[in-house]
C-alpha cells in the first residue's frame, strides 16, 4: 500500500471519535455477523474502532487478526486494546508492500471486515485472492467502503473484483455513508 493513498496515522484520532457512533455504531453493525469462537481478519484497523468490538463479539475464544502498514496505528490499537482487557484476542501485525502476510492462517478465517480500506489498496485483486484464500468454505467477508471516496462505478468495479477471486455477493446491506455488501466464499477454487 503507497504511503501517499492511505489515511495519515494522525486521522486515526478522528476515526475512533465517540461521534462516529451516531452514525456507523460497531456493535450494531457487527453483531449480526461476528460470533463467539470466530476467527475475524481486520485489514486496515487503523487504532480500532471495529477491532475491540469485533474482539468482545469473538469472545474470549475467538481472535482478530488486525493489519495495518502503518505501526502508528497499531501501537495505538494495542494501547486502546490493553486498556479495554482485550488485547490477549486481537493479533495485530504490520503488513509490508502489497500483501498482508496472511498466508499461516489459510482457511482459518470465519470473517474478513474490509471496511473503508479496499480504496487505498495499491492491488484489489491481490487483496481479494488473498482474502479468499484465509477464509473457511461458507466464510464471509463485510465488506464497506465510503460512498464520499468511493462512486457507484468504482463499487461496481471492487464487487466485480471480489466475484473474479470467487467472493459471491449474499446481500446488500445499508451502512450510513457507505457502499457494503456481505460477500461468501462457496467453495475452495
Amino acid at each position: 500500500m503507497p504511503e501517499h493513498m492511505i489515511c495519515p496515522w494522525w486521522l486515526g484520532y478522528a476515526l475512533i471519535s465517540p461521534l462516529r457512533r451516531l452514525w456507523q455504531e460497531p456493535r450494531r453493525l457487527l453483531a449480526p455477523h461476528v460470533k463467539d469462537g470466530m476467527t475475524v481478519l481486520e485489514p486496515g484497523p487503523g487504532m480500532g474502532y471495529f477491532t475491540l468490538e469485533l474482539a468482545r463479539l469473538a469472545g474470549p475464544s475467538g481472535r482478530v487478526i488486525a493489519v495495518d502498514v502503518q505501526p502508528k496505528m497499531l501501537r495505538a490499537l494495542e494501547r486502546r486494546a490493553r486498556k479495554a482487557g482485550l488485547s490477549e484476542r486481537i493479533m495485530p501485525r504490520v503488513a509490508h508492500g502489497a500483501r498482508l502476510g496472511i498466508d499461516d492462517v489459510a482457511g482459518q478465517v470465519d470473517i474478513v471486515l474490509a471496511f473503508a480500506v479496499v480504496h487505498e489498496l495499491p492491488d484489489m485483486e491481490s487483496f481479494f485472492r488473498e482474502a479468499f484464500a484465509v477464509l473457511k468454505t461458507g466464510g464471509r467477508m463485510l465488506l464497506a467502503e465510503p460512498s464520499g471516496h468511493v462512486n457507484a462505478a468504482a463499487w461496481s468495479r471492487t464487487l466485480q473484483v471480489a466475484r473474479q477471486a470467487g467472493l459471491r455477493e449474499e446481500q446488500t446491506l445499508k451502512i450510513s455513508k457507505s457502499h457494503a455488501a456481505l460477500l461468501v466464499k462457496e467453495s475452495a477454487a
